[in-house]
């Protein structure tokens, strides 16, 4: 067998899957698309994907539905939804008039669909007859005195089968009749399914608990405090894509009225990210010490820790910049990151490009330092991908002149103000069916008077 399926609804007669002719004012409800474009939402979870076992050289396949022929849908829904418990996945109806119902039972398995065709139609001659559509139930005798004390009809009482299981006839309002079927072995593989799918939720549970903890943990890695300075209003914020990411931002104090500011972006997202960023922060936290005399020898101090232990795939780009809050000096290296940009008050713009390569990637690693001199009005913006390579709904970039506009329309506001309108700028530029892709991180340093 290719495929292994625990349903508790089968069905076994593909007489009542009997599709009739279309005309110009009766549409065939049981082979129109827009029904399965309808239903593609509403069907995702019916089925555990656990209780299935495809085989090596099959492909996927489920049951989708079974049909059952009715004469009104609120007066069906009744009977199915009240009496039979069972939930409705799909009520739809369509701009020629047709409307199409389907239900499924409460472990979500399988679907009915119920149809009601038009009066005299060959699908209308359908309806009362036996479906040939079995429900299992765990507990027959349970189910059956709790259907009958809600006014379900039965044919006779639950009775042996030459199958050596349990068996009794139902009827709907309509008289399509249905058999609700049991057995120990059947009982016992319900159970068994139940406790896999108990297990798999505690799993997930866990799972999504544990990932709480990890974002609560890293969200504390990022910059709880802002050392201040005189002539540096600064701000940042990193905005992630999953529970726990691989950007990272920080701010150092290097003591002498001296502060590092820093972006970095890890290859690859989720988990894997996150533990490789938490590397990187130690490694430059504890060494920050010699930054401010030897910033060659810091960086490549953290690049050489970071290559030893991690795997050979594994790098991170990086922008460091120490600010001199008392000259207004700043002083660089571009690991293999985004251009800085430097917004000047005039509407001139430069950018600190690349000055050696990624963090991590090669043992044989040199750093060159960049410098440049700020003034007050100039305004320093550090990012990360996740801002340019956001995509709105046409696959077209946010990019990089976006960026540029949307911080000269903030500059007057204050360094966490702009932080806040350009990302909220770069959320709605994006594609809401996307959603947002990756870790959005800003950095904004406006250069001011003396205070």
């Amino acid at each position: 067998m290719a495929y292994e399926a625990r349903l508790h609804v089968l069905d076994f007669d593909p007489d009542s899957l009997r599709i009739c002719p279309v005309h110009s004012k009766e549409i065939d409800l049981t082979a129109e698309p827009a029904i399965l474009q309808t239903m593609k939402s509403s069907t995702q979870g019916l089925l555990d994907p656990s209780s299935l076992r495809p085989s090596e050289q099959s492909h996927y396949l489920r049951i989708f539905k079974s049909t059952v022929f009715v004469r009104d849908h609120d007066r069906s829904l009744e009977f199915y939804v009240d009496l039979l418990g069972f939930s409705v996945v799909a009520d739809a109806r369509f701009e020629f008039g047709g409307r199409w119902v389907a239900v499924a039972p409460p472990d979500g398995s399988s679907i009915l669909a119920l149809i009601a065709p038009k009066r005299g139609s060959e699908n209308y001659k359908l309806i009362g007859r036996p479906t040939q559509i079995a429900f299992i139930a765990e507990d027959i005798n349970a189910t059956f005195e709790l259907w009958r004390s809600r006014g379900v009809q039965f044919r006779h009482l639950p009775q042996k089968t030459l199958f050596g299981g349990t068996s009794a006839t139902l009827v709907d309002i309509d008289g399509n009749t249905f058999e609700l079927l049991a057995s120990d072995e059947m009982s016992r593989e319900i159970e068994a399914q139940r406790r896999a799918v108990s297990e798999k939720l505690e799993v997930e549970r866990r799972a999504a608990q544990e990932l709480e903890i990890a974002k609560q943990v890293q969200a504390k890695l990022f910059p709880q405090t802002l050392p201040r300075l005189k002539t540096l209003d600064y701000a940042g914020v990193c905005i992630q894509a999953r529970h726990v990411g691989g950007d990272y931002y920080d701010f150092l104090d290097l003591g002498r009225d001296r502060l590092a500011l820093v972006v970095g972006d890890i290859a690859g997202k989720g988990i894997a990210a996150a533990l490789l960023m938490a590397n990187l922060q130690a490694n430059l936290r504890s060494q920050v010490a010699i930054a401010l005399k030897a910033p060659k020898r810091f960086l490549a101090s953290v690049n050489r820790m970071l290559f030893e232990n991690t795997t050979p795939s594994a790098y991170a780009t990086l922008f460091f910049a120490e600010y001199d809050d008392r000259s207004r000096h700043l002083r660089y290296a571009n690991c293999g990151h985004l251009c800085a940009l430097i917004l000047h008050p005039n509407g001139s713009l430069d950018r600190l490009d690349s000055t050696c390569a990624v963090m991590g990637l090669f043992d044989d690693w040199e750093c060159s330092i960049g410098k440049c001199q700020l003034a007050p009005g100039d305004i320093l913006a550090l990012y990360t991908d996740g801002v340019t390579e956001s995509f709105d709904e046409n696959e077209e970039e946010f990019g990089e002149e976006r960026l540029i506009e949307a911080l000269r329309r903030h500059n007057k506001l204050p360094a966490h103000e702009m932080v806040n309108a350009v990302v909220a700028e770069v959320q709605t530029f994006t594609c809401p069916e996307r959603g947002q892709y990756d870790d959005i991180t800003v950095i904004v340093a406006k250069c001011t008077t003396d205070s």
